[in-house]
């Protein structure tokens, strides 16, 4: 990592342009040649400024799994840490940089759990900050997990943060419909004095402004901590409100990191838009753009078909732009190259370079866990793994996650039954709902990396048959989420799951080329729901209906065959579905949002399936195969193809769930490939 870092100050500094890999694969970057001498005719000076991000590191402090209870050298914020140390040693002047974190920061991994679940006192540091402090952040923005365990928890973790946290789409609820009067409830900014030194050796003086930026779904997703307390406005909308301002008191250079991902759908700001950093690059005055939300590399072959990117010299409508990975995978760094004219006492961006340095490059560990930070956060892992190794229960077979987009699956299943056997006791004696049939959706949290690697059983749910403990209930569900529950129509129905069928790619019919069944880059598996008890197939043959967002790209109709109790499903029937809070309250899938919702439990997805298997103990997790593919006719030899990690545990489950699967390969990631016969 330290030759990477080091090329990329000489290629500012020499004005050689070429391509250099900094972390491998297709992290490529191009660097474009800046200024080869330190004094320009015009007046001006070089300054170089690196900026550095984290984001999405979800308490995923430690280089440890705590599911499999072993260590894992792929996560953990104390190598991420090594990265950031290497990235500062690389300048001659270390203060010539500036480190920010972009969210979503106390929530989800087991680590974040012990320490919600144990409570958080005043005379408390959370692991994260205990870490995040040693580091000497400069700035960090609020993620939407960062509601997720309420105003007074979140208020509680972050006053031990030694580094100012920013917001400015979030405002307080003042109860009126006046927006005009309402009031920020965090700060919009932060102006950062800083003084770099120049090419030549002198100081500088320089103000870095940086506004942060949170989807604004979250008053759907986390509406029970939320509503009537603050409210949540457009982010471009916000955008363009706040950075003339932070330009008038005096930003040289104006840096937005928003959670918040890449969409580039017409914009309207009624939308509020979830994924808006397209749209903020729009934004007069923002300079560069460090995001996140969608533990997604930017730049990468990911966006190389978005629109207005170069993945090549990593930008978004020309500003330099980077998104880190997730669980402090990779660092983002910004490498600016400054023109400072010393007469009019102004900034401008002469040049950039963007890199990803990973921890982790071809299987193989980059750099080592930071010594000092293990040490520091020894007791807080420990406590971790007993707290992981608590038992609830006991199952009689395995709980694998390998096929869970392949058919219907056990580790998706027990979801199911835990939901509604929750809902179904919660209705008894409700003489409104008690009559509807109880349906559950609940989808594969973890089917292979989101960008659609499955070569590592650690991106899988995989609980062995045995004794059931706490850390495998939250393998089974990772997130905090809270039960609740809507009602909706048949016709819904068919549209809830017609979105969830856009997981897959169309099917070739008339093609014998390989065609790859599952589709990971257009779709994150956790919304694919399964919607459990109904029966119904999937005809792949079809165009998909639907967009990730659940936004209608055909008229395509993968959903065949929908019945209940051996009935087909008419559209005017009405059920219940038992799902969490972000699914009933996103709004994005049909029969969801505020109208539909009946319950709103405030119990956690995952205590209700701790306490459903510890209710059943022991339990049977076996797949009622509610829902299949339908199958293809053609007169063409097709080759569909799926892919799981290449081990004898996968290559066991497999020959027994999915015995008409054939194992084709092991390709170069690692994969066994297998060929699912539809015909």
């Amino acid at each position: 990592m330290t030759s990477c870092f080091r090329t990329l100050l000489a290629i500012s500094i020499t004005g050689t342009a070429l391509i250099t890999g900094c972390s491998g694969g297709d992290n490529e970057r191009f660097v474009s040649p800046a200024q080869g001498n330190n004094d320009n005719s015009d007046g001006t000076v070089q300054v170089d400024l690196r900026l550095m991000e984290t984001t999405d590191i979800h308490s995923n402090v430690m280089d440890y799994n705590y599911y499999g209870d072993a260590p894992d050298t792929a996560v953990g914020l104390v190598r991420t840490a090594t990265l950031i140390k290497n990235a500062r040693a690389e300048l001659e002047n270390p203060d010539n940089s500036v480190l920010v974190d972009n969210g979503d920061l106390i929530q989800g991994s087991p680590m974040g759990n012990w320490r919600q679940a144990e409570g958080l006192t005043a005379d408390q540091v959370h692991p994260v900050y205990k870490a995040m402090n040693e580091l000497d952040y400069d700035v960090a923005n609020y993620g939407n997990h960062e509601f997720n365990y309420g105003l007074d928890y979140l208020a509680e973790s972050i006053n031990d943060a030694n580094f100012p946290y920013i917001s400015a789409n979030i405002f307080k609820d003042d109860g009126d419909a006046d927006d005009s009067n309402d009031q920020l409830y965090f700060e919009p900014y932060q102006l950062i004095d800083k003084t770099l030194l120049d090419r030549n050796g002198d100081p500088r003086d320089i103000t870095i402004g940086f506004i942060g930026f949170v989807p604004p779904q979250i008053m759907q997703w986390d509406k029970s901590n939320l509503e009537g307390k603050v409210k949540a406005r457009d982010i471009k909308a916000m955008a363009e409100r706040f950075v003339p301002e932070m330009r008038e008191q005096g930003a040289d250079i104006v840096v937005a990191i928003p959670h918040s991902g890449i969409s580039t759908t017409a914009y309207t700001e009624a939308d509020k838009p979830e994924n808006s950093s397209w749209y903020l690059a729009d934004v007069e005055g923002i300079d560069a753009i460090m995001f996140g939300h969608s533990h997604l590399l930017f730049p990468s072959d990911n966006f190389a078909d978005t629109a207005e990117v170069d993945i090549e010299a990593g930008t978004i409508r020309g500003v330099p732009a980077v998104m880190p990975g997730y669980w402090g995978s990779h660092l983002g760094v910004i490498d600016l190259a400054l023109d400072y004219d010393t007469g009019a006492d102004s900034w401008r961006i002469a040049d950039s370079a963007v890199s990803t340095p990973a921890i982790v490059t071809d299987d193989s560990p980059t750099v080592e866990a930071d010594a000092n930070l293990v040490a520091m956060l020894a007791d807080d892992h420990q406590a971790t793994i007993d707290y992981m190794n608590q038992p609830i229960g006991e199952s009689t077979d395995d709980i694998f996650s390998f096929l869970a987009v392949v058919k219907d699956d056990p580790s998706v299943q027990i979801i199911s039954d835990a939901q509604k056997a929750y809902v179904e006791e919660l209705i008894e004696g409700d003489v409104n709902l008690q009559h509807l049939p109880v349906l559950s959706a609940a989808a594969p949290f973890k089917a292979c990396t989101r960008d659609g690697i499955c070569s590592d059983e650690s991106s899988f749910t995989v609980v062995p048959e045995g004794e059931l403990k706490v850390r495998n209930a939250a393998d089974l569900y990772l997130y905090p989420n809270t039960l609740m529950a809507v009602k909706l129509n048949g016709a819904e129905l068919t549209q809830w799951l017609e979105c969830s069928a856009s997981q897959f790619h169309q099917i070739d019919i008339d093609s014998a080329e390989r065609q790859e069944l599952v589709n990971f880059s257009g779709f994150p598996t956790y919304n694919f729901d399964v919607i459990d008890g109904v029966t119904y197939q999937i005809d792949v043959t079809q165009p998909a209906r639907y967009d990730g967002d659940c936004a209608k790209i055909s008229d395509g109709n993968r959903i065949a065959n929908l019945q209940y109790q051996g009935n087909a499903v008419a559209d005017d029937d009405e059920f219940l579905v038992a799902t969490n809070n972000y699914r009933a309250g996103g709004g994005k899938f049909a029969g969801t949002g505020g109208d539909h919702i009946v319950i709103e439990s405030p119990d956690e997805n995952r205590t209700v399936l701790a306490d459903y298997i510890k209710e059943n103990s022991p339990v049977t997790p076996t797949a009622d195969g509610n829902w299949s593919f339908a199958p293809i006719e053609s007169a063409t030899d097709l080759e569909i193809v799926f892919r799981t990690p290449d081990t004898d545990r996968t290559d066991n489950f497999v020959a027994t769930q999915a015995p008409e699967a054939i194992f084709l390969e092991v390709n170069e990631n690692g994969e066994a490939v297998y060929e699912l016969n539809l015909q």
